[in-house]
């Protein structure tokens, strides 16, 4: 097991710097939403540990009959690792973003072997094959769903030589997930408000991506249409009332995240202003998610509640000069879950290391 990082924020004294460890200094540099090529090396473990740890493993599926009682590596033989499929999912995901950042990252070569062999063309026809079955077509609805599509998404965007094949590879999957968002929206009269895994404003900002950067304009039109559907009349989203218990995704900043994707800028901004007017005071300030158990893999989802409510400021502060005030609130969510992260119990560290990275990630653009 890694050992676990010290950290200190920006939002200590100079006096308190000058007595942290150089550990706790290099890890204060985390602060400055800049992800060095050291803290990459320690968050590629991350991934590295799980990816091909098939237990403990939870299916999620709908078993047909006796037949479908199968090892998770022969269900899922790319995904059946990191306790679950999407986790497994952006498992994946975080190690192509790493390496795309930096090829030189000490592991670069154990990474792409695994990517290497797991990725590929066969491995994922049986991935195909399980969505395939009626019985599954729910399967994973709608937050792996939108993992998988970033991971195309990080495949596709990737110069390394080896990338274009195994983007291919996972092309049928990801067209596929594609065809299910397109079946699904219309079919979803109402939009899942909850903080974890269903939530539909976080289902649909990922396939947004997707879709613009792949020029799928049915997609994108759809899901432009139902964001508008579901949202454009909501008014001072009740924030207060998070978190729940379990949430790792903030319903209202989820949003937030998706309406700044599909409305044209003076529209989100009048939007915003009746969503959450708050957001505009410079003094606005946000708790964060507390986790009392970090042994309990529901309990510990409040860091992973941290993670994305930072990205999702830091993305409103990066576009939006008016709002740059909340990337001290998003710093401070940084500040209070990064320290738990390297060197976490398995119940957080086999799928945190993402939600850690897409918001360093937004930070730095």
């Amino acid at each position: 097991m890694l050992k676990a990082l010290s950290f200190c924020t920006a939002l200590l004294s100079m006096v308190l710097l000058q007595a942290c460890s150089p550990a706790t200094q290099d890890t204060e540099r985390m602060a400055s939403h800049h992800l060095t090529l050291s803290e990459a090396n320690k968050l590629v473990e991350l991934p590295l540990h799980c990816v091909e740890t098939p237990y403990p493993y939870k299916t999620g599926a709908v078993l047909g009959s006796a037949d479908d009682l199968k090892e998770p590596s022969v269900l899922h033989p790319v995904f059946y690792g990191c306790f679950d499929w999407h986790s497994a999912v952006h498992g994946y995901w975080s190690m192509v973003t790493l390496l795309q950042q930096y090829p030189d990252l000490e592991q670069a070569d154990e990474v792409k072997a695994v990517l290497k062999r797991n990725l590929t063309a066969e491995k994922v026809a049986r991935e195909v094959d399980f969505f395939s079955k009626d019985i599954n077509d729910s399967f994973e609805r709608t937050y792996g769903w939108a993992w998988l599509l970033k991971l195309s998404d990080e495949l596709h965007s990737w110069k390394d030589p080896m990338a274009k094949e195994l983007a291919a590879n996972l092309q049928p999957l990801a067209d596929l997930i594609v065809e299910r968002y397109i079946n699904f929206l219309p079919r979803l009269v109402y939009p899942v408000r909850v903080g974890e895994h269903t939530n539909t404003a976080f289902g649909l900002s990922f396939a947004y991506d997707y879709a613009v950067n792949h020029e799928h304009t049915e997609l994108q039109q759809l899901i432009t249409k139902r964001a508008k559907d579901y949202f454009s009349e909501d008014k001072n989203c009740p924030i207060s009332w998070e978190p729940s218990g379990y949430d790792f995704l903030s319903p209202c900043l989820e949003e937030i995240g998706l309406m700044q994707r599909v409305l044209p800028k003076q529209q989100f901004l009048t939007w915003l202003d009746d969503f959450m007017p708050q957001l505009a005071d410079p003094d606005y300030s946000l708790t964060v998610g507390k986790v009392s158990d970090r042994t309990d893999g529901k309990l510990v989802h409040l860091d992973g509640l941290n993670f994305s409510r930072a990205w999702n400021l830091y993305a409103l502060a990066n576009q939006y000069p008016q709002y740059a005030h909340l990337r001290e609130v998003a710093d401070k969510h940084m500040a209070h879950s990064y320290p738990n992260l390297v060197g976490d119990s398995y119940e957080g560290g086999h799928w945190l290391g993402s939600f850690a990275i897409q918001a360093l990630n937004q930070a730095q653009q």
